[in-house]
């Protein structure tokens, strides 16, 4: 569905890897659990001072946040895990991927690249370049930018992401580490781009975006859900791709 490939694809496909046919997969809704969505509309205060991030990345995400094409926000979610596996899960997208494909969930590869950054291509010329820019113990922020193909028939769309990550940790009445955290996205495009998704979407798309920022927040969670159950298992699906 077109609809679904530009919000969808735009919105998770840059650091994550689960579509929305697989996120339907039991495996995947086992290990999903919400607590109630937040209020969307009142963007939280930033988790990380941008003081550090370099002046020109710093203007471009400020640009994006300022004039979003679409913007979305997940309900919080809660989790037992580790803080440093949950950690290493954020700075590790790729190894989080193999580790989707290694549980039989069907995931796109995505590529380590010089100085943290990843990236993401498919067949039809569709690519995304990312980032993290800034992060402390409370959250981190990613920014991205590359071009969508929406469907077959439709021309290229260039765009660019934000993603707001803000994370909390405590330790429950058993001595568990529990982690909440929450998404917030902001996506721009061109303005033709823009005619085009509220042309596709119209009020559907509040829902389809918060649909994808909550694939973006299971694509870490899942993968951190499974190993607390199955802690014997994190060497074989962390494992670097022979």
């Amino acid at each position: 569905m077109i609809q679904a490939r530009l919000l969808l694809v735009s919105l998770t496909i840059w650091i994550g890897c689960l579509t929305p046919a697989q996120a339907e997969d039991p495996a995947v809704k086992r290990a999903s659990a919400s607590t109630p969505a937040l209020n969307k509309h009142i963007p939280r205060p930033l988790p990380v001072d941008m003081a550090a991030v370099p002046a020109k990345t710093r203007e471009a995400i400020t640009k994006v946040m300022k004039a979003p094409t679409i913007t979305a926000a997940a309900p919080e979610e809660e989790f037992t895990t580790t803080a440093d596996l949950y950690g290493w899960l954020l700075e590790h997208p790729d190894r989080v991927c193999l580790a989707w494909q290694r549980l039989n969930i069907a995931a796109i590869d995505i590529r380590a690249q010089a100085e943290g950054k990843f990236s993401w291509k498919d067949e039809h010329g569709s690519e995304m370049n990312w980032s993290t820019v800034a992060k402390n113990g409370e959250g981190r922020i990613w920014f991205a930018e590359g071009k969508i193909r929406p469907g077959a028939l439709l021309p290229m769309v260039a765009v660019k992401a934000v993603a707001v990550l803000h994370h909390t940790l405590k330790i429950d009445d058993i001595g568990q580490t529990v982690i909440r955290h929450q998404v917030e996205i902001y996506l721009q495009t061109d303005s033709k781009a823009a005619v085009l998704v509220t042309k596709l979407l119209g009020p559907a798309a509040p829902r389809m975006a918060e649909d994808g920022s909550e694939q973006l927040m299971l694509f870490f969670s899942g993968i951190a859900r499974y190993l607390d159950r199955h802690p014997e298992k994190t060497r074989a699906l962390l494992a670097e791709k022979k």
